[in-house]
């Protein structure tokens, strides 16, 4: 008996995430994602869109519009938009966790796992938008009738590279903390992670976040690393990565037009999960700190 079009399996073809919304790649690349469990079968199980350099160079433009906005946005505000993103994330981690088992063939309580430690993350760095001040800042003793205050503000617009695996608690991880200070981001993910990134875009896409400030590129890492690495509108890098030809390329470009940058190792999955992998000092390195004097008056 024939199969009717109600039976068929739908595929779902995984669309960038530019300015708010899913356009595909502007050169109509895509690649097939395959189930880790029957790879020798070759059945596709989803197609994931292959981002070019001018995609890159229409995200970086986005974010940079979008940037002064978020940066000048109250630090209450922006802790309240990371808060509904963790509570989105936790409302859809049953289906993050389907998709993880699907997509990265790990098991369901691993997948679980990953999507609580996620949201949870998110929370946290919610909580740290209008505590940066007081963590970060200063009053400075001076001589004279002064007041001296150094106060953290946004380096701008940052590219972030995250691992591979975990591919959620991985994008979070590397995300969140820049978005604290006022950063606006593109985040490049790699094909293998591509169809749990463009999920989580789905998360940012109903969770009150500006057009503009959180931008997920997918595409062949080894094609975009480049481009990110010469991007003279980017004010900054945050690279996870053991590749040292990776790490050399990065650093060396950001050196040669002073861009912030910080370089992690991938580590194990399970290093993503420790507290180690959340915190002030991840923050910190993409923040420039303004020192403003004011009279005391009389």
């Amino acid at each position: 008996m024939p199969r009717n079009m109600t039976d068929a399996t739908i595929h779902k073809t995984f669309k960038l995430y530019i300015d708010g919304a899913f356009p595909r790649s502007e050169s109509g690349r895509t690649s097939a994602i395959h189930d880790p469990r029957k790879k020798s079968s070759g059945v596709p199980i989803a197609q994931v869109a292959r981002a070019s350099r001018k995609d890159l160079r229409n995200a970086v433009q986005g974010a940079r519009s979008a940037f002064q906005g978020w940066a000048g946005a109250p630090a209450f505000l922006r802790g309240q938009i990371l808060y509904r993103m963790a509570e989105m994330l936790d409302h859809r981690a049953s289906s993050f966790a389907d998709a993880l088992v699907r997509y990265h063939g790990v098991t369901r309580a691993a997948a679980m796992r990953e999507a609580d430690a996620s949201a949870t993350r998110l929370l946290f760095y919610a909580g740290c938008c209008d505590k940066l001040a007081q963590l970060l800042g200063t009053v400075n003793p001076v001589v004279g009738p002064y007041f001296n205050f150094s106060m953290p503000e946004p380096t701008g617009v940052v590219a972030a590279l995250p691992p591979r695996m975990p591919p959620l608690l991985g994008l979070v991880s590397c995300v969140a903390p820049l978005l604290v200070p006022g950063n606006t981001v593109v985040a490049v993910v790699d094909i293998e992670a591509a169809p749990i990134a463009l999920d989580f875009a789905e998360v940012v896409a109903t969770s009150d976040v500006p057009k503009g400030v959180l931008q997920i590129l997918t595409g062949d890492r080894a094609e975009l690393v480049p481009h990110v690495a010469t991007h003279r509108d980017l004010d900054g890098t945050l690279l996870v990565t053991d590749d040292e030809s990776e790490r050399f390329l990065v650093e060396s470009e950001a050196s040669d037009h002073v861009k912030r940058g910080r370089t992690i190792e991938v580590g194990t999955p399970a290093r993503w999960h420790a507290d180690a992998s959340r915190g002030i000092e991840w923050i910190e390195p993409f923040v420039e700190i303004k020192t403003a004097w004011h009279s005391m008056g009389r």
